[in-house]
C-alpha cells in the first residue's frame, strides 16, 4: 500500500509539473506501480496475505470472547478474587501427594448393598 501512495504521489507531481519530479522520466514516475504489484503477488504467493486475514480475525475472535467473558462477570483480569481462587486450587493440586491420587484411582468401588449374591 505504501507504494501505491508513493506512486499516487509522484504521478501527481508529475501530472502537476510541481518541484524536481516534473523533469524526472516516466519510468521512474510509473514505478512505484509496478513495484506494488510485484509486492502483491510475492505476499499472495508466500501466503502472507491470508496469514494475515487469519490472525486478523483470530485477534477478532479473542476480543469477542474476552467481552462476551466481561459482561457474565466471568472476566479474569477485572475478577481479582475468581484469579486467587484458581491460583490457589492450582497450588493444592499441584502440592498433593501423587500417591494419594493413584491409589484412590487403583481402588475398587465398594460393593453396592443391594446386589444380589
Amino acid at each position: 500500500m505504501p507504494l501505491a501512495l508513493i506512486g499516487a504521489l509522484l504521478l501527481l507531481c508529475k501530472m502537476a509539473e510541481w518541484g524536481p519530479v516534473a523533469t524526472w522520466s516516466w519510468w521512474i514516475v510509473l514505478a512505484p506501480f509496478g513495484l506494488a504489484v510485484v509486492w502483491w503477488q510475492f505476499s499472495d504467493a508466500t501466503g502472507l496475505t491470508q496469514r494475515k486475514a487469519i490472525d486478523k480475525m483470530e485477534r477478532r475472535k479473542a476480543d469477542r470472547r474476552d467481552r462476551a467473558l466481561a459482561s457474565m462477570g466471568l472476566d479474569r483480569r477485572s475478577n481479582p478474587q475468581a484469579a486467587r481462587a484458581r491460583e490457589a486450587a492450582a497450588t493444592r493440586t499441584a502440592s498433593a501427594d501423587p500417591t494419594q491420587a493413584d491409589r484412590s484411582a487403583a481402588q475398587d468401588p465398594p460393593p453396592r448393598k443391594d446386589a444380589k449374591r
